[in-house]
């Protein structure tokens, strides 16, 4: 298991390097638009829909958005505000659930949020990509969400003691959460001092990483609250040793639009 593991998370990672690296602009789009259409397959699944048939046409439908989408190319605002107004609503509803859960049930709400997830994380990539430094931005935003899981899983077993949420993921625990965001945090931290960042620079850089980092793990945890509604360990099997395509980007999800807002917000005072 964990050599299957290993040998998918090096194809992956070889691929998403090709990717973000080599393409650029409709190829790019098109690149980040394929594993969100993924994604949309999968997470049909977690709406409860068991018709293949089903499936194709929800993540078919996605795409023919994302093509619409990068032709008419609206403001990047445009995403991220409905973004950050779901992740909103889904921060409330982890922190309630089990209470409340039977407002949003039916499969129709769960589809038009997998739309609100999914959507506004591929304009997010794509928007990112297309910058002056776009490489280096998105590279941040890898250190931040990866660093902070990292971080999770070694303080977690160190010193995990006290469960975060467990209605909705029994395995997270607030030590866990605690070690992620120091991770991250301290890596942002030389990242901003190496490139001689000032010191408001630094104050906002760190506030807005730390933002970042708090939204990923509501990302996490959304999929996870919705995976146990569905009776489902993972989002699907495609990738050997880590389940599905959305396992791998949940954290992602939540984390683009809210980066992509404090730069807008916060970029033009950042150095």
């Amino acid at each position: 298991m964990l050599k299957q593991r290993v040998i998918t998370g090096v194809i992956l990672a070889l691929i998403a390097v090709s990717g973000f690296v080599g393409l650029q602009g409709v190829w790019f789009a098109a690149f980040i638009g394929a594993v969100v259409m993924l994604a949309a397959w999968e997470w049909m699944r977690l709406c409860g829909e068991t018709r293949q048939g089903g499936r194709i046409v929800y993540a078919v439908t996605l795409g023919l958005f994302m093509v619409g989408l990068y032709r008419d190319a609206p403001a990047i605002i445009f995403f991220v505000a409905p973004a950050l107004v779901w992740w909103v609503m889904a921060t409330m509803m982890i922190l309630r659930y089990p209470n409340g859960s039977g407002l949003w049930r039916g499969s129709f709400l769960r589809q038009l949020f997998g739309l609100l997830i999914l959507l506004p994380a591929w304009a997010g990539v794509v928007w990112l990509r297309a910058q002056e430094h776009g490489l280096w931005m998105l590279l941040g935003l890898a250190v931040l969400v990866f660093g902070a899981d990292i971080g999770a899983y070694f303080a977690g077993k160190a010193f995990g003691r006290n469960k975060l949420l467990p209605n909705v993921s029994p395995g997270k625990t607030r030590e866990g959460l605690f070690g992620g965001l120091l991770v991250s945090l301290s890596l942002a931290l030389a990242a901003m001092l190496y490139l001689g960042w000032g010191l408001q620079s630094v104050v906002l850089g760190l506030v807005g990483s730390a933002l970042v980092v708090l939204i990923s793990v509501v990302g996490d945890l959304t999929e996870s609250l919705f995976k146990r509604e569905a009776g489902l360990k993972d989002s699907s099997n495609l990738l050997p040793g880590h389940g599905g395509v959305l396992d791998r980007i949940d954290s992602l999800t939540a984390a683009i639009p809210l980066y992509v807002g404090v730069w807008l917000l916060l970029g033009s005072r950042l150095a």
